[in-house]
């Protein structure tokens, strides 16, 4: 059980029926412009098929349950706390298991908690009793889901990581281990390097290398993951490009349609995922709905896309992480960092995998493999520390 405290209280997300049924009515009124102007294996090209977001459409109207996901969420745990005026909200499960070990998890964009809630019960209560067990703590991101939007500018991924210390300290973990990807990932890199006396070890999907190494030595697989890291960021990122120059802007039509909130976060799952034409082959429809529709109830397009205008480009390049480390580089994830590289910033690798499928969202992709890869990075981890 979490220690309620004045500071910590516990949270129940409750949707009004009003908003869901506004929400019904609003994708029944969708306009919808005319079907893209490619087809078959490029029928992705200009983004999110109309076909497709048709039938999503109409299923996140008529079938999902969001319902299901509020108690999904309730049977986890939820709460909320106040971290330097800002409300934070997190999903805290704690093992039954007296040797079990703290871990916080950070989600990026554009996840959320929704991305954990799959794997949250196996990393705090294995079956298997020889496989190591966590307190799981996963919070939302400020201006993310249930967490509160910050009303100045400030809270980028080196006050969240500091928020996080504040956070694991309230529910009396005073050393703990770290996991995450895309901005958790970032996140996760600032908490190992600024505050190695709290983080036991990480486990990271984003092991960015400080910039300006040279490819020299790189083997043929390493030489193609730098090319299309850089083809990545020169044809694949106007998404980013327009979160962190102009959030604002964007942020109205996330906020105020569902289909273009949907549109734009789908087309992330689609591209990022390992899977050869619909991210359905891999993801559930009811997860990715999960998520897209924390963030309608929540209105956080803006404020989540803000997390770029805070953060793009910001890795102290001088950053070191001297704690132990393991890393994992999915086949389809938006950014490969070679292990030379990745050795620069992170100065004790104690595991390294590639593992033969998964991109960017693994706890969706491959849950099984993901949980796996994770208690085996971390348990590396532990022995490392002693």
């Amino acid at each position: 059980m979490t220690s309620l405290t004045s500071d910590v209280q516990a949270f129940e997300a409750r949707a009004t029926d009003a908003d869901l049924e506004d929400l019904r009515a609003r994708l029944a009124a969708a306009r919808l412009p005319e079907t893209e102007t490619v087809r078959g294996p490029r029928r992705w090209d200009q983004g999110v098929p109309l076909a497709d977001l048709v039938d999503l459409v109409d299923y996140w109207r008529t079938e999902y349950d969001w319902r299901a996901f509020e108690e999904r969420l309730d049977r986890i745990g939820q709460f909320r706390t106040t971290i330097d005026g800002l409300g934070i909200h997190f999903l805290h499960r704690r093992s039954p298991r007296a040797d079990a070990t703290p871990l916080i998890m950070t989600h990026g964009w554009p996840g959320s908690i929704a991305e954990f809630v799959d794997v949250v019960d196996e990393l705090a209560d294995p079956e298997d009793a020889s496989a190591p067990a966590f307190h799981v703590v996963a919070p939302s991101l400020p201006g993310f889901g249930y967490s509160d939007k910050p009303t100045s500018t400030g809270w980028g991924t080196e006050k969240i990581a500091a928020a996080w210390v504040e956070l694991m300290g309230k529910l009396g973990y005073r050393r703990f281990l770290a996991h995450g990807g895309d901005w958790g990932g970032n996140i996760t890199t600032v908490l190992a390097g600024r505050f190695p006396e709290q983080v036991l070890g990480v486990h990271t999907l984003f092991a960015e290398g400080p910039p300006g190494l040279p490819t020299d030595g790189l083997t043929a697989d390493e030489l193609r993951w730098t090319e299309e890291t850089r083809h990545f960021w020169r044809h694949r990122a106007a998404y980013a490009k327009q979160q962190a120059t102009r959030p604002q802007t964007i942020g109205y039509s996330l906020v105020d349609s569902p289909v273009g909130l949907l549109a734009w976060i789908v087309d992330k799952f689609a591209e990022w995922s390992d899977t050869v034409d619909s991210p359905f082959e891999t993801i559930s429809r009811d997860r990715v709905l999960d998520d897209v529709t924390l963030y309608w109830l929540t209105r956080s397009g803006a404020s989540a896309a803000r997390i770029y205008y805070e953060s793009h480009n910001s890795l102290d390049p001088e950053l070191r992480v001297d704690v132990p480390a393991s890393i994992t580089m999915y086949p389809r994830d938006t950014e490969k960092t070679p292990r030379p590289w990745a050795q620069e910033r992170f100065r004790q690798i104690v595991r390294w995998r590639e593992p033969e499928r998964g991109g960017h969202f693994p706890s969706l992709e491959v849950p099984g493999c993901f949980v796996r890869d994770l208690r085996e990075g971390l348990a590396a981890v532990l022995r490392a520390v002693g």
